[in-house]
């Protein structure tokens, strides 16, 4: 079989803006049929190579070559467009050619009735569109565009509606309409997921797996790339290199290609080293013309540069405050709005009970009440009906989708937002911000002028410091690039507290949960386990199955504590004999044993108000090493405390067994 035709030759791309280079000598090929990933941080310039590729902007040097002839389509990240179209009439501009044939087809049967007509002339021009018109699908356009709406969300009784009427991520929905049913040669996809609920996204996996063109496709969604593409393109630095693998496979090869760089830039730089010291030594002795023939070797040595690293945020979030095993209970609840006509109920939920290190996926489709519901489980909205409470000691903390916990602080700039969460000096209040990649002016930037991935690192940095032990996120993700991804989902992993979130994002879904509440129809149901578990459950093999370790709920992940020389036994009723053999308590040695293990408790309930003290006292010194010792032992108490909490709750349900008998 011959290799596919490229259908775009990109060489030598750069672009500059003012003094700054953006990228420089990016060259990619694109064949037929390809589908390709383009990844790298925000800011990398990604989407820029995609609006230079459409036409839209001009490259500083370089060239682009396409096919004769080559239908590309583009689709930015954010549809603005107005019209007077209802929304199954806009869809169909994407046919404008073809309907511009069917008009004339029929300009040309009425022309047929008159007597004077060229009828010959006519009829070889009508045969010659009828052809054209079939071969282009002319008269599959109805079924078409109705079932890519469908797919995308859209309602039969929506495809009346006017196009004005719509939110901004409908009409986002709509651009992605027009541009798959444009069926182009090449499609170039700015973050197409954005605004798609999982039934959408699963919808148009399968649609492009389909779909014969070729896409160029940005995007910030793991499980996406994985699924609809093969070849990973990673912009960095200014440079782009070639992967010829999907996204998941390409991680390994990159890391591979990083180690081996540093090895070859070190040997080159003792080499480097050797030589210098043989010139400073024998430069002018004896063996000076051999030290100015290595001078001169030296001086012709091409220099490797040392491999860059992006800065990473820095996020660790402990919860200082430890909160009782249950979390939150809930009645039966109805969730929704007031309305002057009566209420708008979206869920109707049964009792609900989150206990202490739950981790709670929130699912459902766009519209399904999800955001409603967190909202109303913080108090934000009112309940229509049943109530709920939260646990001892528990303090929850709320990330809002759209960064609402930002309005209001301060004069609103990253830097007075940070010292009005909490009092700090300017001084340590950059550092944190620094920790978020926020330096130099970008602390007084005013809020409104952020990126929305600036604002999402913003809002992180606001929860981190309310120090909550109760998580409540809602799309957390959103607008943060897959290393901000990688870095939020190593934090929430290691956080001690509870999480219940809502996402989009199925490989973060995958990283955070064990347990799922879908929200489908107006009502719940539960699943354990994370995504892909639920997927399995339903009879759908995951076709891109998570390659990563599932965290384990408190009590798997904690390891039991004894205080005993004796080892430890799984079940609170029999311990294990110094011989090793199973020995079966008496109500008396359960009374003794749990009277050790609350001790115990004491004590180490006392060494973390210890270690909280001592961390309060270095944050105001702006101590740094002292935080991150103190951290690392508070942590290493905080483990212990969990695996003796939860002795003592198996030894406390034992003995009110005992006292039933």
């Amino acid at each position: 079989m011959p290799p596919a035709v490229p259908l775009l030759s990109v060489t030598d791309l750069t672009k500059t803006f003012i003094t700054e280079t953006i990228f420089k000598g990016v060259s990619f090929q694109v064949r037929e049929r390809e589908k390709v990933a383009l990844v790298g941080v925000n800011g990398a310039g990604k989407s820029t190579i995609l609006r230079i590729i459409a036409g839209i902007e001009h490259a500083n040097g370089g060239e682009i070559a396409t096919q004769p002839g080559l239908r590309i389509t583009y689709l930015p990240q954010e549809a603005r467009f107005t019209s007077d179209n209802t929304l199954r009439e806009e869809a169909k501009l994407a046919f404008a050619p073809v309907l511009a044939m069917q008009d004339r087809m029929r300009e040309i049967e009425q022309q047929m009735g008159d007597a004077e007509a060229d009828l010959e002339a006519l009829m070889d021009e009508y045969d010659r569109l009828s052809i054209h018109f079939e071969s282009a699908s002319g008269y599959d356009i109805e079924h078409r565009t109705d079932e890519i709406l469908q797919g995308l969300g859209f309602t039969q009784e929506m495809f009346d509606d006017p196009v004005a009427r719509l939110s901004g991520g409908q009409k986002t929905r709509v651009a992605l309409a027009k541009a798959l049913l444009a069926d182009p040669d090449l499609l170039l996809l700015d973050e197409p997921t954005n605004h798609l609920d999982l039934e959408m996204l699963e919808w148009l996996e399968e649609f492009l797996a389909k779909w014969n063109g070729a896409c160029l496709i940005v995007s910030h969604d793991r499980y996406f790339l994985d699924r609809t593409t093969s070849r990973t393109l990673d912009l960095s630095f200014g440079t782009l290199e070639d992967y010829p693998a999907s996204y998941a496979k390409y991680l390994p090869m990159r890391e591979e290609r990083k180690i081996r760089r540093i090895k070859e830039y070190e040997e080159q730089q003792e080499y480097i080293a050797r030589q210098e010291e043989f010139i400073r030594k024998y430069g002018n002795g004896q063996r000076y013309r051999e030290a100015r023939g290595r001078q001169k070797k030296l001086d012709r040595l091409e220099r490797l540069d040392r491999p860059q690293d992006y800065e990473e945020m820095h996020l660790r979030l402990p919860a200082n405050l430890r909160s009782g095993r249950m979390v939150l209970t809930s009645s039966r609840m109805e969730i929704g709005y007031r309305d002057p006509e009566g209420p708008a109920i979206y869920v109707r939920t049964p009792e609900l009970q989150i206990e202490r290190g739950d981790r709670i996926g929130l699912l459902g489709p766009n519209g399904a009440g999800k955001t409603t519901l967190i909202k109303s489980l913080v108090g934000q909205l009112p309940l229509l009906k049943g109530e709920y409470s939260y646990g001892t000691n528990v303090k929850p903390g709320y990330y809002a989708q759209s960064h609402e916990q930002l309005r209001g602080k301060g004069s609103g700039t990253p830097l007075s937002v940070i010292m009005e969460t909490q009092i700090m000096s300017e001084e340590y209040a950059r550092t944190y911000l620094g920790r978020f990649l926020f330096s130099g002016d970008d602390v007084y930037k005013h809020i409104n002028d952020l990126s929305g991935g600036e604002r999402s690192r913003l809002a992180l940095g606001v929860l981190l410091l309310e120090q909550a032990n109760f998580l409540i996120l809602d799309e957390p993700t959103n607008h943060l690039d897959i290393q901000s991804r990688e870095t939020l989902e190593q934090m929430l992993n290691d956080f001690d507290g509870t999480i219940l979130f809502v996402s989009h994002d199925r490989f973060f879904m995958d990283k955070i949960a064990t347990k799922l509440w879908i929200v489908e129809n107006g009502e719940m149901s539960f699943s354990l386990g994370n995504y892909t578990d639920y997927q399995r459950q339903l009879g759908r093999r995951a076709a891109t199955p998570v390659t990563t370790d599932k965290p384990t709920t408190t009590a798997q992940s904690t390891a039991r504590v004894d205080t005993t020389d004796t080892p430890a036994s799984t079940d609170p009723l029999v311990e294990i004999t110094s011989k090793g053999k199973p020995k079966r308590r008496t109500n008396t040695d359960v009374q003794k044993r749990l009277a050790k293990v609350e001790r115990s408790i004491a004590q180490l309930e006392g060494k973390l108000n210890e270690l909280n003290d001592a961390m309060t006292v270095a944050t105001i010194d702006q101590d740094i090493d002292a935080i991150s010792t103190l951290g690392t032992e508070f942590e290493r108490v905080q483990s212990e405390l969990d695996g003796v909490y939860t002795e003592w709750e198996e030894l406390t349900e034992a003995a009110l067994e005992m006292e039933a008998v």
